[in-house]
């Protein structure tokens, strides 16, 4: 079988096929010089370096961690080891594509669900709470008062990603597809970001002017300086000299504004401006009120499965995550696309996505046995950082995973983040969880807004979506079903803001008549593959790229591999829309019957050039 890959550049890496008149320096399947890979991988974790950090800090109160400082550096470490464990596994026999798998806010909201329960409220967090009949932060006894909170929310995310895994793997994604359009998905993500309003408020108000500051830089280098190239240093490829310039501004500017901030608030901590009693408003903005941690923290710490103990489980906990993960699943696939398009590969074939969503499943499953607190998923900021470097090299990211398994070893880098002032991950959480909002409706561009159905859906599924949840905040005690393991389940998906908005939003469009054109459904299904044949091309080159390393030849020389929806092999008729059993007896043959698609992301628009504002964009995987 002729393979393109297997021409050697004068760099000793390998040509990747590229799409023609394509800008790309280095495509798929092509290797970087080493030190280039190092540099160019660590900035793909730096540019969704703000996603990453968020989620541990928002989730840390609820934990009853926010007391224990060692304890939130040790989980931002162990975030960080497993997003480079899952990119690692998902560039390698996942989807295979230059795509970072990182900590999610799928599971956020109803994680915070969870442990609002009575069973699970956070002692120190009580208005009446008398500390001093408590622990002390960072004692054994306070060590398995969260200890025990994340292994419930282990449990919970491990379980509920078997169900991704088998989603993946059996191939019924389209199926699930085919039922679930925009009126659905805009209410799921915009509310997951309207229900974080409270974290960020709370770390805004410790310091305004500072949250402000920090917003407003955000908004400078983002969107002002986005233009502005820095030159970096040359590189030679061949016989010249090429000089690298980035725009640095797109490429980190949560980054650099958290840096200058932090940096800011260190100057008026030395220089007396801010309290130094901690009961005055300001003194949050102080850079050492946590500065101990640097301290207290180890240098070397190996994250591990298990390290918090046993994870448990409960019913209610595996359904109240079970809403994230199937909006999670969408918008993935919607990346694996945008990813493709970017880094010069051919749209991915069925097997590939079906393989990605499964792989994801399991990524998600080993951050629960680690206890990241989380889940992961795949970013979209450095689909950004490919259009914008023009590197979409597998092997770049693959370096980039390596260092951060590294780093998420290094206990005091952990600890570094726990140092940021509250109103400056305030003033990022203002942003972040903005842009989640806005993310979420701009999958409205795909339905008619002039259609009083479509206005009255979205609506109600909103308002509905952030009522109701509320209520049940203070009234979980009015579900009384006569069984205690069903009570727990609607009180905690009834809480899911994020699942009571996409769940009205899905049976109202689902329920009133409207043309599939004023749903939106037609244009949606050429951005979603539905498996009915929608967007279907054929004769795509250098599918190559997808095959499973290793062992694809033995892959080709077994029937049944044709039958299984994850393998390379795998066939599925365009004209019956069914699997088929025809064997794989050429590359040409293969290429004739292999479905792809045309999916463009349905969150940013990556047409142009793949200069979209992405760089800085949360992660908006539910």
């Amino acid at each position: 079988m002729e393979n393109k890959a297997d021409d050697v550049t004068e760099s000793g890496s390998r040509s990747a096929s590229k799409s023609p008149g394509s800008d790309l320096l280095y495509g798929v399947e092509e290797v970087p010089p080493w030190y280039l890979c190092v540099i160019l991988g660590f900035q793909h974790y730096l540019t969704a370096f703000g996603s990453t950090i968020t989620v541990p800090l928002v989730l840390a109160s609820h934990f009853c961690l926010a007391s224990d400082v060692v304890g939130i550096s040790e989980v931002i470490s162990t975030i960080f080891f497993v997003s480079g464990l899952c990119t690692l596994l998902q560039t390698t026999v996942g989807v295979r594509l230059p795509i970072v798998q990182g900590a999610t806010f799928a599971f956020l909201t109803p994680t915070i669900a969870v442990l609002s329960s009575p069973q699970w409220s956070c002692p120190y967090n009580a208005k009446d709470a008398n500390l001093t009949l408590l622990p002390d932060p960072g004692s054994p006894n306070h060590q398995e008062i969260w200890h025990s909170r994340i292994r419930e929310i282990q449990g919970a995310i491990m379980v509920s990603c078997v169900f991704q895994v088998v989603i993946g793997f059996t191939g019924i994604m389209g199926l699930i597809l085919q039922y679930i359009g925009p009126l659905a998905i805009a209410p799921t993500i915009t509310l997951t970001g309207m229900s974080l309003f409270e974290a960020a408020a709370l770390k805004a108000a410790t310091q305004w002017w500072i949250a402000i500051m920090t917003v407003f830089l955000i908004a400078l280098f983002s969107q002002y300086l986005s233009s502005i190239n820095v030159p970096l240093f040359c590189y030679s490829r061949g016989k010249g000299c090429d000089r690298l310039q980035l725009p640095i501004f797109k490429l980190f500017p949560v980054l650099l504004a958290m840096l200058l901030s932090w940096a800011i608030c260190g100057i008026l901590t030395v220089a007396g401006a801010l309290p130094e009693n901690p009961g005055e408003w300001g003194y949050a903005a102080r850079t050492d009120t946590n500065s101990e941690v640097l301290h207290k923290s180890k240098w070397f710490r190996f994250p591990y499965p298990g390290q918090w103990g046993m994870p448990t489980v409960s019913v209610s906990a595996v359904f109240g995550m079970l809403a994230g993960v199937l909006a999670s699943m969408i918008e993935s696939v919607g990346d694996y696309y945008a990813c493709a398009r970017l880094s010069g590969a051919p749209p991915p074939p069925v097997h590939a996505v079906n393989r990605g969503i499964g792989v994801e499943g399991i990524g998600c499953i080993l951050a629960g046995a680690w206890g990241s607190g989380n889940g992961t998923t795949s970013y979209s900021e450095n689909i950004g950082a490919i259009g914008v470097t023009k590197v979409g090299s597998r092997r770049v990211v693959q370096v980039g995973g390596i260092l951060m398994i590294l780093l998420g070893c290094l206990g005091k880098f952990g600890a570094l983040f726990v140092t940021i002032p509250e109103p400056v991950v305030g003033g990022m959480f203002l942003v972040m969880f903005g842009m989640v909002t806005a993310i979420g409706l701009s999958n409205l561009k795909f339905i008619d807004l002039a259609s009083s159905r479509n206005i009255f859906i979205l609506g109600v599924a909103i308002f509905f979506g952030l009522s109701f949840p509320h209520w049940m905040g203070t009234r979980k005690s009015y579900i009384n079903t006569g069984s205690t393991v069903a009570d727990q389940i609607i009180s905690v998906l009834l809480s899911t803001s994020m699942f009571v908005g996409g769940f009205v939003g899905f049976v109202l469009d689902n329920t009133i008549p409207g043309t599939e054109e004023e749903r939106g459904i037609s244009k949606w299904r050429t951005q979603v593959p539905t498996g009915d044949g929608s967007g279907v091309q054929s004769g795509d080159a250098g599918l190559e790229i997808y095959d499973i390393p290793f062992i694809q030849k033995y892959l080709n020389n077994w029937r049944w591999t044709y039958f299984v929806p994850f393998c390379p092999a795998f066939m599925q008729c365009v004209c019956c829309k069914s699997r088929c059993c025809k064997r794989k007896n050429s590359d040409e043959e293969s290429k004739e019957n292999v479905v792809g698609s045309t999916l463009a992301d349905n969150r940013f628009d990556l047409e142009s050039e793949g200069n979209s504002n992405i760089a800085f964009a949360a992660d908006t995987k539910l």
